[in-house]
């Protein structure tokens, strides 16, 4: 079977997901790990039928991440199969309030990135800094103190020998500390491995409308203990994510007003990139879908095949719903709540690739329309497998007082079926654009693997360029240098449109794409919201009020070289 990849993605696969003997030689092919990947995960079908098939399902996950019309979340492609086999990238790992508990909580951090997982925590439930601290009598030090252990910790704790460990930090806008967390990234070299988010409550966004106050509480005590002018907070907040781009802001009661099982308790943090909401110990495991993949021609023209598309959903929620019965369990409350709630995140990639070959812009009408049609199936067929695997398998153990313990309803055996994944090494295996995100620049470096750097010029360019009669070398290179298109003569000014890339797109465009597949996602959407270095803080306060308004569930910014290390670099410094 002859698996076409880009240099760029035998780079990635050589250096983080193929296998190797104790001298870190490559020992197997890129074929040899989709084969080990779909062979276990295929295992999974004799659990609920000693008859199974297990050799036909095997084939068909061969083929379809062979064809990368389907690809799993990393550690799957990484340990599925082997000694580790922790098959799950998203973990939350509860923090409270005493040194057991926050010790016990970095001791599970580091079991998680060993295996190749990345980690969400709200510290929310800390008592405040210098607060009391019954036991000795003396001062507490306040969450953040804390999260520079756990910073630590990661820094020494490299993921299964393949990368580093990644966090998500969540403080309540309601803790008395919050505006300590808020510039507790301000200082260069501080918390590098975490990404921090304020949580803000409808109560905060309410206050911020009316230009009002709102109450801070001690978690310890759950009292009063004074207050702040949301203005002024959002103000910091916002002042900070245009220096810095964190933090990000997550709006917590309307994570929790989709959180499926409300009987279990609240979600009060994310994982890393903000996208997979989770309840404390609940992992979850995502895959996405190669939109290229899903296009075929017809009379010279560009279409989706929602037929095809249908068939790799279908398969998508088989294989995720495989992976939990499969997966390695670093902790055994991990097993216990996420086969309680077997939640799954089924997305997408190549979305701005599609774009540019149906020839729509970005940031047109006819892009959000698009974008919006696509979740709503994928959701909707999605919810169809599900309900099919609960026939075969039985529906998830903790339905009972979930959103889905009603009569009327069918029994379904995920309490989530989709997430939006920013897919960032798994689009340049599949060799798309990553995520929802659009084209960031038509020639950029990314960096990956601890700094090596990958060149890359946009291979869909150069596709249109030949589809469209305009392509030249000298065009080609003069793109890769960082040329504007808009000053060549020999490309038409619809083809600058398509083109448009990730920093000349007005940040509420970006906006409003990620609120159109939110609109179809149970759980959250990954999206990068690109300022230019010139973009204004008033700029980014409009984009996270747009984000609030459209239904988001969160949002992340960032300004072009605000970063001292930034994982894409663009070469033409006039975008960006």
């Amino acid at each position: 079977m002859a698996i076409v990849l880009s240099q760029n993605a035998l780079t990635v696969l050589q250096k983080r997901y193929l296998k190797k003997d104790e001298y870190g030689h490559i020992i197997e092919t890129p074929e040899d790990m989709f084969r080990r990947v779909a062979s276990t995960i295929s295992k999974a079908e004799r659990i609920y039928d000693p008859r199974a098939d297990v050799k036909r399902v095997e084939t068909e996950f061969l083929e379809t991440m062979s064809n990368l019309e389907f690809l799993p979340n990393s550690p799957t492609l990484m340990n599925a199969g082997r000694k580790l086999n922790q098959l799950s990238a998203c973990f939350v790992i509860p923090v409270e309030d005493s040194l057991n508990s926050i010790f016990e909580a970095v001791k599970h951090t580091a079991l998680i990135h060993q295996s190749g997982g990345g980690t969400g925590f709200s510290f929310s439930n800390l008592r405040p800094s210098d607060d009391m601290v019954g036991s000795t009598g003396g001062i507490a030090s306040g969450p953040v103190s804390f999260m520079k252990v756990f910073n630590v910790a990661t820094e020494v704790i490299k993921q299964g020998g393949t990368r580093r460990g990644a966090n998500m930090g969540v403080l309540r806008v309601d803790h008395p500390d919050i505006v300590i967390f808020i510039t507790a990234k301000t200082p260069p070299g501080e918390l590098t491995n975490f990404n921090i988010s304020a949580a803000l409550t409808d109560a905060f966004m309410d206050a911020l409308g009316n230009d009002g106050e709102y109450p801070l509480i001690n978690p310890r005590t759950k009292k009063i203990v004074g207050y702040k002018r949301a203005g002024e907070v959002f103000n910091l907040i916002v002042e900070s994510a245009w220096r810095s781009g964190e933090p990000g802001i997550l709006f917590i009661d309307r994570i929790n007003r989709a959180n499926p099982t409300p009987q279990l308790g609240k979600i009060s943090a994310t994982n890393p990139c903000g996208e997979q909401p989770l309840l404390p110990y609940e992992s979850c495991n995502l895959g996405s879908i190669n939109l290229m993949k899903v296009l075929r021609k017809k009379e010279g023209r560009w279409e989706i095949n929602y037929k095809k598309l249908g068939s790799l959903v279908r398969l998508g929620v088989r294989f995720l719903d495989n992976v939990i019965d499969m997966n390695k369990y670093p902790l055994p409350e991990i097993e216990t709540i996420t086969k309680g709630n077997r939640k799954i995140g089924l997305g997408i990639m190549g979305f701005a690739d599609m774009l540019v070959r149906l020839r729509v812009p970005y940031y047109s009408d006819k892009a959000l329309e698009i974008g919006e049609g696509i979740m709503e199936f994928i959701n909707s067929a999605a919810w169809e497998a599900s309900m099919e695997l609960a026939k075969e398998r039985g529906a998830f153990p903790n339905l009972k007082g979930s959103v889905f313990d009603e009569e009327s309803r069918k029994p379904v055996r995920n309490s989530t079926t989709t997430t939006i994944a920013p897919t960032g090494t798994l689009s340049i295996i599949a060799g798309c654009s990553s995520g929802i995100e659009p084209l960031y620049s038509l020639s950029y470096t990314r960096q990956v693997l601890n700094g090596t750097q990958l060149p890359e010029l946009d291979p869909i360019f150069q596709e249109v360029a030949r589809e469209e009669g305009f392509y030249s070398d000298e065009l080609m290179d003069y793109v890769a240098s960082g040329g504007k298109l808009s000053e060549r003569r020999d490309v038409p000014d619809y083809i600058n449109k398509i083109f448009t890339t990730a920093f000349q797109i007005l940040p509420e465009d970006h906006i409003k794409i990620q609120a159109a597949f939110q609109k179809h996602t149970d759980n959250a959407v990954s999206k990068t919201i690109n300022f230019s270095n010139k973009a204004t803080s008033e700029d980014v306060r409009k984009a996270y009020l747009l984000a609030y308004k459209l239904g988001c569930k969160g949002v992340a910014v960032y300004r072009s070289g605000t970063r001292e290390q930034q994982v894409l670099t663009c070469n033409n410094t006039l975008y960006c």
